[in-house]
């Protein structure tokens, strides 16, 4: 294997500082998310969401945000997968954002529970039809499948059960968590290591900020 030892880069794009921060951190992260997405950032809306199970065993995957406001970071995943298992034991997470091109992390903590089945209905709907599908062909996520053909011969047969035309239903063990954030933090890669970190946690009186070391 290469010698990975002298592999790094020196980030040199932005400063961060605390006046440089909305008070409100929804309003800090949407306005990170704007400049990713100006930026044109492949998939900026892509997130490590990291969960462990009752064991303490951790686990981390890659899936995509599809909601940000005031009621927290919603995602949508297959509830008998293993994250699903996960957060039904120990329904705490975080998720982290990581945008290479701007040298800027955001990491967002707090408890995750199931949204209504409504919104997800809504959402599950506007997905495209083979994605749709596609959620019904992977159950049990996760689990052991014997060959790729067996998986693309259940999804043919769902292309057969609901013919063009027809309306997909949203499977029951299909649907969206919403991360309520308890802590945020921005870090702004710096060189020499010495980054801009501000976390923001919430207390009785709103938001606390506080700077940390990098």
């Amino acid at each position: 294997m290469t010698d990975l030892t002298g592999l790094r880069v020196s980030y040199t794009r932005a400063a961060l500082s605390r006046a440089d921060l909305n008070r409100d951190p929804l309003a800090q992260f949407q306005d990170w998310f704007a400049q990713a997405q100006a930026a044109q950032l492949p998939e900026p809306y892509a997130l490590s969401l990291a969960t462990a199970d009752a064991t303490g065993r951790p686990g981390v995957r890659t899936v995509l945000l599809r909601g940000a406001d005031e009621r927290g970071l919603t995602f949508y995943t297959n509830f008998e997968s293993h994250k699903g298992h996960d957060l039904t034991a120990n329904p705490q997470a975080e998720m982290l954002f990581y945008w290479a091109e701007l040298e800027r992390q955001v990491r967002a903590y707090g408890r995750v529970s199931r949204i209504p089945d409504a919104e997800a209905d809504a959402y599950f709907h506007v997905r495209p039809r083979d994605s749709q599908l596609a959620a019904h062909a992977s159950d049990p996520q996760s689990a052991p499948i014997a060959s790729r053909a067996a998986l693309e011969a259940g999804f043919a047969a769902l292309h057969t059960r609901f013919p063009e035309g027809t309306t997909v239903p949203r499977p029951d063990f299909w649907g969206g968590y919403r991360l309520s954030v308890q802590e945020w933090e921005f870090w702004q890669g710096r060189p020499n290591r010495m980054h801009d970190r501000f976390r923001y946690a919430r207390s009785a009186e709103g938001w606390r900020i506080e700077r940390l070391m990098p």
